[in-house]
């Protein structure tokens, strides 16, 4: 039996610190002042001594034009970008080139651990190089236990934060908060008509069996206790997904698929990240929604790291510290949908951008988030195996 490994701070803190990031922690820290401009002197002095470019690799709707160009013009710093749409695509990145070709990454905190069990493919973060007092304490404080520090070192920076959960087309389906649950994307009305992305739809079906009692799981931290314990509750939410694998008119896997299901493939609900969803709210004047279910929607924390082989390391930090502005944290809110770690980016928020946070997540939406915990060495594996055989069934 294979024993779960997280960082030295241990599971049941882990699971403390997930629930921890409450409706008040995020929503007033995200306000407090006090943060650098984007003319930061100590920012800009550091850059402009570095020149030179710097190769980014990020979510493919990370890093805006409206993000770069006032860098670049400050510094004088080239930033190369490249993307990517998933996390399994940025390792494997990674892996095969033992870590070199990039200068900053962007990983999702609870896979932490398997990039430290892959070998030394980050470097630790010199945290005097970075304007830490830019971001959100709580969200600083608690990466920590979620998988951002591992053997003392910090190797994960929080970027910013979101959730999956039901996006759905309100003309169509009438959904409320407080009695919609994932199970409804099951429904006989559904079949042929949803978008779902495999490895999250499987975690969704168990904690809707969970609250059902058909499958007790601890709200499904069981599935991170051990990989035999992890297989059993697999083995009890797969039959479901394969007779079901008809309702599902499109898997999706980044954000453009997101998109192309409910614009060109006319998809009536799903279960989506927040910020195309949050796009198609204010792309469509409401008439797309994107709502927490009773379960909980799916919390993540993306963050920003430097590769070992990373070759432009200075232009990297002056990059991150660009980041880690509240004006920059606006343009990724209202452009991305996405929502920054960093305080006073809620002050940069259009109208549009706060109404459709608001929309999102009332009442206790927040504190009922269900976070990803750290990933032990044998959860991408065993959900991989999982979902091709949901693929190929």
């Amino acid at each position: 039996m294979t024993k779960k490994r997280v960082p030295p701070s241990g599971s049941a803190m882990t699971q403390r610190a997930a629930k921890a990031f409450t409706r008040r922690v995020l929503l007033q820290s995200a306000a407090a002042a006090g943060v650098l401009s984007v003319g930061a002197p100590w920012i800009a002095k550091r850059a402009l001594s570095s020149s030179g470019e710097v190769n980014v690799y990020a979510w493919s709707d990370y890093i805006w034009p409206e993000m770069i160009e006032p860098f670049e013009k400050k510094t004088g710093i080239k930033v190369n970008l490249s993307k990517y749409g998933s996390n399994d695509e940025l390792l494997t990145k990674l892996k095969t080139s033992g870590g070199k070709g990039f200068d900053l990454v962007f990983p999702s905190v609870d896979t932490g651990p398997t990039w430290y069990q892959s070998g030394d493919l980050l470097q630790p973060l010199d945290l005097k190089k970075i304007n830490v007092d830019a971001i959100i304490p709580s969200l600083w404080e608690k990466s920590k236990e979620l998988g951002a520090v591992f053997r003392r070192k910090r190797y994960l920076c929080p970027f910013d934060w979101g959730t999956e959960a039901m996006t759905f087309d309100s003309s169509k389906r009438d959904y409320k908060y407080g009695t919609m649950s994932y199970g409804d994307l099951w429904s006989e009305e559904n079949k042929g008509l949803i978008t779902v992305r495999q490895k999250s739809a499987l975690i969704t079906l168990g904690l809707y069996f969970d609250r059902t009692g058909q499958v007790p799981s601890n709200r499904l931290r069981d599935l991170y206790e051990d990989e035999t314990t992890a297989r059993e509750i697999y083995e009890k939410i797969l039959p479901f997904a394969i007779e079901h694998k008809s309702w599902v008119r499109q898997f999706w896997n980044n954000t453009q698929e997101t998109l192309n299901a409910f614009y060109q493939n006319n998809c009536i609900a799903g279960q989506c990240w927040d910020g195309p969803s949050m796009r198609m709210m204010k792309e469509t004047k409401g008439r797309i929604r994107y709502l927490m279910p009773v379960e909980g929607g799916l919390a993540w924390l993306d963050t920003m790291a430097i590769p070992s082989g990373a070759e432009n390391v200075e232009q990297a930090y002056a990059f991150i510290n660009h980041l880690l502005t509240p004006e920059m944290g606006g343009i990724l809110g209202n452009k991305a949908g996405y929502n920054s770690a960093v305080k006073g980016a809620a002050d940069f928020l259009e109208p549009e951008s706060r109404e459709a946070f608001k929309s999102a997540y009332p009442g206790d939406a927040i504190d009922n988030l269900w976070w990803w915990l750290p990933s032990p060495a044998w959860w991408a594996a065993l959900r991989a195996e999982y979902v091709d055989k949901w693929n190929a069934a």
